[in-house]
C-alpha cells in the first residue's frame, strides 16, 4: 500500500501566499519598468487585480486557520496578538523610513523601483493586519454566539468576499459607487461591533491590559490609513491601497477597537465589584452545596429549566424525571415539538457519548455531557443530571441552532445552577445579574423576585380542607417560609417559620430552613423528631447570634386529627366549630438555633387534637400580632382571634384577605411593615 506523505496545509498556505506576494510585485515592478524606459509591455490591470485578490484569500484563509486551531487562546492572548501584529507592522514601516533617512538625498532614495518594492512590503504587513484582525474580533463577537450573530457575521464576510471583486467594476477609481459600497460596509461593520459580551468576564488586571493593546491597536490603524494615503503615485502604477475590501477592514478594525476601548474603559471602576461579587457567588455555592431544597418540586424545577436556558442562551430545552418505575418521564419542555424532542433523543442513543451517559445511575466525575447532534435545526447539545442525596432526579437537556453553542463560562454556570437548584440557583442567578449590571439596587428587585419564588404558589390540600397563604416582606426581601407537602392522599405535612433579623441575611438562612424541609419531610418523621433533626442541621450553619422560631403541622384526614409542635414559633390560632369560640393553643418549645445540643428535644412537646368540619386553624408570624400603628400600640392577639370570630363562616382565602386587611388598616396604608407579614388560613369542610 503507498503511505502518501503528511501535508501541512498551513505551510503550503504560507508558500503560495508569499509566492503570489512575489508574483504582485514582479507585476508591478516589470509595469512600472517599462513605464520608466517608455515601454509598452501590455501587461493588464486585471492581472494586478487577480493577483491581490488571491493574497487577500490566501491571508485570510491562513489566519482563519491558525485562530480556530488554537482555541486556548483567551480574551487578553486573542488581542495581545493583534497588537503585537500592529506594533510589527509599524517597525516595519519606521525601518523603511530610516532607510531612506540614512538614503538622504542620493539617487537611490527616489529611485521608483525601489519605492514600489517597499510599497509591496508596506501593503502586504497591512493586509496581514486588517485581516488578522478582523479575524480576532470575529472570535469576539462569536464568543456568546446565537444564531442571529452568527448569521450577521457570515453575510459580512460575504460583503468583504464582494468588496474584493468591486475593483472589476470601478476600475480602481474613487467614484461615488465606491463610496456608496464603503458606507454600506461601515455601516454593517459598526452593527456587529456592538458584541462586546466577553468584557464582562476580564478582570480588573486584564482590562488595564486590554485598554493598552486596544490603544496600540488604533494608533497602528490610524497609522497605516494615513500612511496609505500618503503614498506617493510614482511608487506604482496601480493603487493596491485604495481597495474597498481594504477601506472596509480599516473600518471595522479601528470602529470595533474604539467600542472595546471604550466600553472597557468604562467598566473599568467597577471591575473590583465584579470580582467581589464573583467571589461571593462562589463561596455561596460551596456554603449551600450540602442544602438540596425543593428539588422535587414542580415550580422549583421549571425556574430551574428558565434559569439554564437564560445562562446558556439555549434556544430550546426539556427536562426529564425518574418516575417510581426508574423510567424518564418529560416535566417540562421549553421551544421544541414532540416531533424534534423525539428525533434528537433517537439519535443520541444511537451516540456512544450521549448514550453512555444517560445510562448512568449513580454520581460520577462527570457532570455533564456537550457534544455536537446530527440534526436538522439543533446542532449542539448539552447534558446535564440533577442529583438529589446520591439518587438521580433526571435530566435537562439544552439545545442550540450552531455547532459547539456551550463555551466553558457557559457549562460553570449551569452545572452550578443545577448543583444548587431551588434557592441556590435563583441566588445564583442574583448574584450573576448583580455582576452584570454592578448595581445594588437591581440586585434587590432580583433577590424580591427570588424571595417570592421560594413561597409556594399553590399549597396542598384534599377535598376534606382547603388552605390559603399569604406573606409580605418588610424590606425587599425577608425571613418568613411556610410551605405544604403532601405524603399521601390523607396525610399533609405543613410549616411556617421566621427566621430573627430582616433583608438579605434573613432570607438565606429561609432558604437553609426551605431545604431542610424539604430534606427532612421525606423521612415521614413526627413533628418532634422533625424540628429535633432540624435544630441539628441548622446548628451547624446558622451564626450564633440568629435562631428560627417554626411550627411543623402533621394533618390526617383520615383519622381527622392534627399532631404538631411548636418551636418558640406564635401559638395557633383555632377556631372549633362545635364550642364557636377561637383561641389559642399554647404548647412550650423553645426556637432553632437557640440550644445546639443533643438536649434540646427535652424542649419540645408534641400535642395532638382532633379537629370536626367547619373547624378553622390560623398559622402566622409574629410580624402580625407586634405590627404597630402610628401610636406605637400593637395588633395584638385579641386583634387576631376577633376578625377570625368575625369572619368565620367565609370561605379560608376570604379570611385570609379580611386578616391582612384588618392589619393594613390597623398601622395605615402609608405606614411601611416594621416586620415581615405572612400567615396561612387552613378550614376543615
Amino acid at each position: 500500500m503507498i503511505k502518501f506523505p503528511n501535508i501541512n496545509i498551513g505551510r503550503i498556505l504560507i508558500l503560495v501566499t508569499v509566492l503570489t506576494w512575489l508574483g504582485l510585485l514582479f507585476v508591478d515592478l516589470l509595469r512600472l519598468f517599462g513605464t520608466v524606459n517608455n515601454m509598452n509591455l501590455g501587461i493588464a490591470h486585471e492581472i494586478t487585480w487577480t493577483l491581490e485578490i488571491i493574497f487577500f484569500i490566501l491571508v485570510y484563509l491562513f489566519y482563519s486557520r491558525s485562530i480556530d486551531r488554537n482555541d486556548q487562546n483567551n480574551f487578553i492572548q486573542l488581542i495581545w496578538r493583534a497588537a503585537s501584529t500592529g506594533l510589527i507592522v509599524i517597525g516595519a514601516a519606521f525601518l523603511i523610513r530610516i532607510f531612506y533617512v540614512v538614503l538622504d538625498d542620493t539617487r537611490l532614495s527616489t529611485d521608483p523601483l525601489l519605492g514600489n518594492f517597499f510599497y509591496h512590503v508596506n501593503f502586504g504587513l497591512t493586509t496581514l493586519f486588517l485581516i488578522s484582525c478582523s479575524l480576532l474580533w470575529k472570535k469576539l463577537i462569536l464568543y456568546q454566539k446565537n444564531k442571529n450573530t452568527v448569521q450577521q457575521w457570515q453575510i459580512y464576510e460575504v460583503m468583504l468576499l464582494v468588496s474584493m471583486f468591486y475593483v472589476y467594476f470601478n476600475q480602481n477609481t474613487f467614484d461615488f459607487t465606491f463610496l456608496f459600497g464603503l458606507v454600506f460596509l461601515l455601516i454593517f461593520g459598526v452593527i456587529i461591533s456592538v458584541n462586546l459580551k466577553w468584557i464582562p468576564y476580564l478582570t480588573f488586571k486584564d482590562k488595564w491590559k486590554s485598554i493598552l493593546f486596544f490603544g496600540i491597536i488604533l494608533i497602528t490603524t490610524t497609522f497605516l490609513f494615513m500612511q496609505s494615503m500618503g503614498y506617493q503615485s510614482h511608487y506604482a502604477e496601480i493603487n493596491l491601497m485604495d481597495n474597498l475590501f481594504l477601506m472596509g477592514l480599516y473600518g471595522f478594525v479601528f470602529v470595533y477597537s474604539l467600542f472595546s476601548f471604550l466600553v472597557t474603559l468604562f467598566n473599568l471602576p467597577t471591575s473590583s465589584v465584579f470580582e467581589q461579587k464573583l467571589t461571593e457567588a462562589i463561596n455561596f455555592q460551596k456554603l449551600s452545596q450540602s442544602i438540596q431544597p425543593g428539588q422535587s418540586e414542580t415550580q422549583v424545577l421549571d425556574i430551574l429549566v428558565d434559569s439554564c436556558m437564560s445562562a446558556a442562551y439555549a434556544d430550546a430545552s426539556w427536562l426529564e424525571i425518574v418516575d417510581e418505575d426508574n423510567q424518564l418521564q418529560i416535566l417540562h419542555q421549553r421551544f421544541i415539538t414532540n416531533k424534534d424532542r423525539k428525533e434528537i433523543k433517537e439519535l443520541m442513543d444511537k451516540s456512544k457519548v450521549f448514550k453512555s451517559f444517560l445510562s448512568l445511575r449513580t454520581p460520577s466525575a462527570v457532570d455533564h455531557v456537550n457534544s455536537a447532534v446530527e440534526h436538522d435545526l439543533y446542532k449542539s447539545a448539552l447534558i446535564v443530571p440533577i442529583w438529589v442525596n446520591k439518587n438521580l432526579l433526571g435530566y435537562l437537556f439544552l439545545l442550540k441552532e450552531v455547532k459547539n453553542g456551550f463555551n466553558k463560562e457557559m457549562l460553570n454556570i449551569v452545572t452550578t445552577f443545577v448543583g444548587q437548584a431551588s434557592i441556590s440557583v435563583e441566588n445564583h442567578r442574583l448574584l450573576s445579574e448583580a455582576i452584570k449590571n454592578e448595581r445594588y439596587k437591581e440586585e434587590l428587585k432580583i433577590a424580591q423576585r427570588v424571595q417570592r419564588s421560594l413561597l409556594p404558589s399553590d399549597l396542598h390540600h384534599n377535598s376534606h380542607f382547603d388552605i390559603y397563604g399569604f406573606s409580605e416582606a418588610a424590606d425587599e426581601v425577608g425571613g418568613d417560609y411556610y410551605e405544604t407537602y403532601q405524603f399521601d392522599e390523607n396525610r399533609f405535612a405543613l410549616i411556617i417559620g421566621d427566621v430573627s433579623g430582616k433583608g438579605l441575611s434573613a432570607a438565606f438562612n429561609m432558604s437553609q430552613m426551605k431545604g431542610v424541609f424539604h430534606s427532612l419531610v421525606q423521612l415521614d418523621l413526627s413533628p418532634k423528631a422533625f424540628l429535633s433533626k432540624a435544630n441539628n442541621a441548622l446548628s451547624s450553619c446558622l451564626a450564633k447570634n440568629l435562631f428560627i422560631t417554626t411550627t411543623y403541622y402533621l394533618i390526617d384526614t383520615s383519622q381527622g386529627t392534627i399532631t404538631f409542635c411548636r418551636a418558640g414559633h406564635c401559638p395557633t390560632l383555632y377556631y372549633d366549630n362545635k364550642t364557636g369560640e377561637a383561641d389559642y393553643i399554647h404548647l412550650e418549645g423553645m426556637g432553632l438555633g437557640i440550644l445546639r445540643s443533643d438536649r434540646y428535644p427535652e424542649y419540645l412537646n408534641e400535642k395532638t387534637i382532633h379537629y370536626h368540619a367547619g373547624d378553622i386553624l390560623v398559622m402566622y408570624t409574629d410580624g402580625i400580632i407586634e405590627s404597630k400603628d402610628q401610636n406605637g400600640e400593637e395588633f395584638g392577639y385579641d386583634r387576631l382571634k376577633e376578625v377570625l370570630n368575625t369572619y368565620k363562616n367565609e370561605s379560608p382565602e376570604i379570611i385570609k384577605n379580611h386578616l391582612i386587611q384588618s392589619v393594613y388598616e390597623f398601622v395605615g396604608e402609608a405606614s411601611l411593615p416594621d416586620d415581615d407579614y405572612s400567615l396561612m388560613v387552613l378550614k376543615f369542610l
